[in-house]
């Protein structure tokens, strides 16, 4: 298929066929893309090509190749008719890494609409030893909790493996630092080559004396108070600053797990407590 010019700042000059640009089948699963979207981006991170600006290039090819494919309405009409097809709908062909989904949460802090390079969130070297499987991941039973310290840009990688009943039941892990340390929580899934990519992270935010970071995977609704109220505020009038936080409440992403092993990881400078 023939190339053809893009729009805009953040595109690539010249259009290749995106599944070209990820060496995948038209045939290929949604997870073979993923899983080669993920091993390209990993390859072309700006953070592990800082002297080589043909790889900025290639790096925003992929994403923006990834963005068709990775869409199920994008990649039939591109299917049918190529790129002539997506303008004739009048689909946004523009790179928004932001609408990529959980897939992509380690690469949306690098560009935003308009492809300006902003610092990354996530070490590559980290999300690269994950997705070749390479790191150690210790078991952590249902019910029980370690604690440790991490080191700047590392991770630590726990295995948690619950029942059907506990994916039923649904579980809350949480970390917790009581020095106060910024941190990641981060959740993993099983990728088909073996390893394990980033689908969910939630920064530490502080909770009173600590700082704290936490997952739902509930069958509910989960909400976060206002914790900005103040304990005199609260000595004061203690029923005005309850109503104070009420108003503040924010929903928490909510997700749900089946029975089987799952991987998560605290990331950053933290002495924490995982339980």
């Amino acid at each position: 298929m023939s190339g053809s010019k893009l729009e805009g700042p953040s595109a690539p000059v010249v259009r290749r066929d995106p599944y070209e640009v990820l060496a995948v089948t038209r045939d290929s699963s949604d997870q073979e893309i993923k899983t080669a979207y993920r091993k390209l981006a990993l390859k072309y991170h700006p953070d592990k090509n800082a002297n080589n600006p043909e790889a900025s290039e290639l790096f925003k090819e992929v994403a923006y190749s990834y963005s068709i494919l990775s869409d199920p309405e994008k990649r039939r009409q591109y299917d049918m008719a190529g790129f002539e097809a997506l303008e004739a709908e009048g689909m946004d062909m523009e790179i928004d890494l932001s609408n990529l989904g959980t897939v992509n949460t380690m690469f949306a802090a690098l560009f935003s609409k308009l492809g300006v390079p902003i610092k990354t969130t996530i070490s590559a070297n980290v999300l690269e030893e994950a997705l070749n499987g390479t790191v150690t991941v210790r078991p952590l039973p249902i019910g029980t909790s370690v604690s440790g310290k991490v080191e700047k840009q590392n991770a630590h990688f726990f295995g948690v493996t619950i029942s059907d009943e506990q994916a039923e039941a649904g579980i809350v892990v949480r970390v917790t630092s009581a020095a106060q340390s910024k941190f990641k929580l981060l959740y993993f899934e099983h990728d088909v080559s073996g390893g394990y990519g980033l689908a969910l992270q939630e920064d530490s935010e502080k909770a009173g004396k600590v700082t704290s970071a936490g997952m739902y995977f509930l069958h509910f609704q989960v909400y976060r108070m206002d914790s900005t109220v103040n304990a005199l505020a609260m000595a004061k009038d203690p029923e005005a600053a309850f109503f104070k936080r009420l108003e503040g409440l924010q929903p928490c992403e909510v997700s749900q797990l089946n029975a089987g092993t799952h991987i998560f990881a605290v990331y950053g400078l933290s002495c924490f407590y995982f339980c």
